[in-house]
């Protein structure tokens, strides 16, 4: 399944399992207003089974750990992951809890408003991450998102990093109260908004956002990398240094799961032994690729089309020193 040889990578994703409420609208509605939808749709979500979707289709093996609820949501979004090809044994089904669910708005420009309720994905507790100590100390990376207590990403850094285990932390959706243990991790991927929380420091700028992810490296990750979108992304690598790169030129339909897809390229590409500047290239073109197409895990790109896109626009997310 992998390209260049290598063996496929092992990847483990804790985090939540969704179904997403997708409601199509000219314009996101705004406090006090009621507008006319055009459409809705149930699509599979959750930040941790969109990076699941994502890795399996980059190529990788995957498990998945988390839980749902024992409503007719949880019994098809585990039925979902499993046609993926994903190892659901450690996704537990929650007696009396309703699973997650997202209300999401999606306007005519491809932006969106999300609403997510829980449900089974705040039961995910430590318990259940030592209870899969022993696949998380196989897997070549751990894939984590702030949609599961932090208590419980807390407890899942600590497990891969006494193995080894490289630690890729989404910190999404933004948390102010973030634990600092949470920025152990090996890479730290916040969007603007994600970066603001976690530093307090305003992200509107690339200089702004330089400072940030520099700001993120000093307490304590390995590398910290914020993604801006269109604009591309800044990296505070290995000794500090600041670099740039430009983001590749896509026409946006939905942008609801880029950053899982990007999350999940990035985990995948190392795995594999890229070096960082191939592996965020990777990653951003595995984003890019997801902003294309509507909803979450239907539009997690496929092995092929990334390496297309990297073909096709080599200039695109080069590294480049700030």
């Amino acid at each position: 399944m992998s390209s260049g040889g290598h063996r496929v990578p092992r990847v483990v994703v804790i985090g939540s399992i969704n179904m997403d409420l997708v409601v199509r609208c000219a314009s996101i509605a705004r406090p006090g207003e009621t507008i006319s939808g055009q459409s809705l749709r149930e699509i599979p979500g959750g930040k941790g089974a969109n990076q699941a979707v994502a890795a399996v289709r980059l190529g990788a093996e995957v498990t998945m750990v988390g839980r749902v609820g024992d409503d007719a949501f949880g019994q098809t979004l585990r039925d979902g992951l499993l046609r993926e090809g994903i190892d659901v044994s450690h996704v537990q089904i929650t007696a009396g809890v309703s699973s997650g669910v997202a209300v999401i708005q999606v306007d005519d420009a491809g932006q969106n408003s999300i609403v997510v309720i829980p449900g089974a994905n705040g039961q995910v507790t430590a318990e259940d991450v030592l209870a899969s100590s022993s696949i998380i100390r196989e897997a070549d990376a751990v894939l984590l998102q702030f949609e599961i207590p932090l208590e419980t990403v807390k407890a899942a850094i600590e497990i891969a990093r006494q193995s080894g285990v490289r630690v890729i932390v989404d910190p999404a959706p933004a948390r102010a109260d973030a634990a600092d243990s949470v920025l152990s991790a090996d890479w730290l991927c916040p969007n603007e908004t994600e970066a603001e929380s976690l530093t307090g420091l305003v992200v509107g700028t690339e200089l702004q956002a330089c400072a940030a992810a520099k700001s993120l490296r000093q307490r304590g990750c390995g590398r910290s990398m914020i993604t801006l979108g269109s604009r591309g992304i800044v990296l505070c690598g290995e000794g500090g240094v600041l670099k740039r790169a430009d983001a590749f030129r896509i026409a946006a339909v939905d942008t609801t799961a880029a950053g899982d897809a990007f999350a999940a390229g990035l985990g995948v590409s190392l795995s594999r032994g890229a070096a960082d500047a191939e592996a965020v290239r990777f990653a951003c073109a595995a984003g890019a690729l997801a902003a294309t197409k509507s909803g979450a895990q239907p539009a997690m790109p496929y092995l092929q089309e990334v390496e297309s896109l990297l073909r096709d626009q080599p200039e695109a997310a080069v590294l480049q020193p700030v």
